[in-house]
């Protein structure tokens, strides 16, 4: 019987992490899924450590220190340097140990904040990061660089980055101060619902436009990706193709969770860039759709919210 290959999913504990390990699993693949507690990324000898033990076929990078505008702008010195830290680490220790199969889950967030829409894999490194996520967004840029040189440089390395959307579901954070926005659309209007609020307060004047996919499609990419390692492109975006305004995300889960109250902005508040919609060309070409709605997502995600 042919052993099935083993996979390394850093971050596994994350809402990324967590939907690309369900996805796996029914493949029969050898998953390895330490927390932080059991493989401290920012060490880089542990991480040496448990490649050389474990020698895994592929390493899926997703583990990251994420959150929302709020929590960028309070500290971007740790969202830089974590994300830096753990990112190199991760993928020059897999170099090290002779592991040939690398994916680095990139962001949407390393694009130029004056680039034009859609946004291809080209731009990455073509102009100025938007401020208010821009430590963070150096880091994903500096380690999606360091996969495209080391597959230059190192014949036999497959070292390939995955630039999903905005991305929201099932094991996502709710945190008021750290979630990002459909998580934090959910508990606000979950709450205005149960406390019978009559307005719910959004950030500027909800006119920017994003692009939010359901983190289980992105999951079911990852599987299809690694299926068929090397049909993937090298560096290749993840999303729907089409967005809404902030304001069009509020009115669909107050339709999901039967909200009847209205709605107030906040025009002080930052709102983060107009607009951030990725070119999906690669992704048709490789052949993969999302298949959620976005009321689809909503529900689901609603769902877990009330579960917790």
């Amino acid at each position: 019987m042919t052993q099935m290959p083993s996979i390394l999913i850093t971050g596994s504990g994350g809402m990324v992490g967590r939907n690309i390990v369900e996805a796996l699993e029914p493949d029969g693949y050898v998953l390895y899924t330490p927390r932080s507690r059991q493989l401290d990324l920012m060490d880089q000898s542990a991480v040496n450590a448990f490649l050389h033990r474990h020698k895994p076929s592929l390493v899926i990078h997703c583990a990251g220190k994420v959150g929302g505008i709020q929590a960028n702008m309070a500290a971007p010195v740790d969202f830089l340097y974590e994300n830096m830290q753990m990112g190199l680490n991760i993928a020059m220790g897999a170099l090290k140990q002779g592991i040939k199969l690398f994916l680095n889950m990139g962001s949407s967030c390393m694009y130029p904040t004056q680039a034009p829409n859609p946004l291809t894999e080209d731009l990455v490194l073509t102009g100025s990061l938007e401020p208010t996520n821009e430590g963070y967004a150096i880091a994903k840029c500096a380690i999606t660089r360091l996969c495209q040189y080391i597959s230059k440089q190192y014949p036999g390395r497959n070292y390939k980055t995955l630039v999903p959307c905005n991305l929201y579901g099932k094991y996502d954070s709710f945190d008021p101060f750290a979630s990002h926005m459909i998580p934090a659309i959910i508990r606000k209007i979950d709450t205005a619902v149960r406390d019978g609020l009559d307005t719910v307060e959004i950030w500027g004047n909800g006119e920017a436009r994003r692009e939010f996919m359901y983190a289980e499609d992105l999951a079911q990419l990852v599987l299809v990706a690694v299926r068929n390692f090397d049909a993937l492109p090298g560096i290749m975006n993840v999303g729907l193709g089409y967005d809404y305004s902030v304001n069009e995300y509020y009115q669909a889960v107050a339709r999901v969770l039967n909200y009847q109250g209205a709605f107030s902005h906040d025009l002080s508040k930052p709102a983060g860039m107009q607009r951030k919609l990725v070119d999906v060309s690669r992704q048709k070409a490789f052949g993969f759709s999302p298949h959620h709605t976005l009321e689809e997502g909503i529900r689901k995600t609603h769902d877990y919210y009330t579960s917790l």
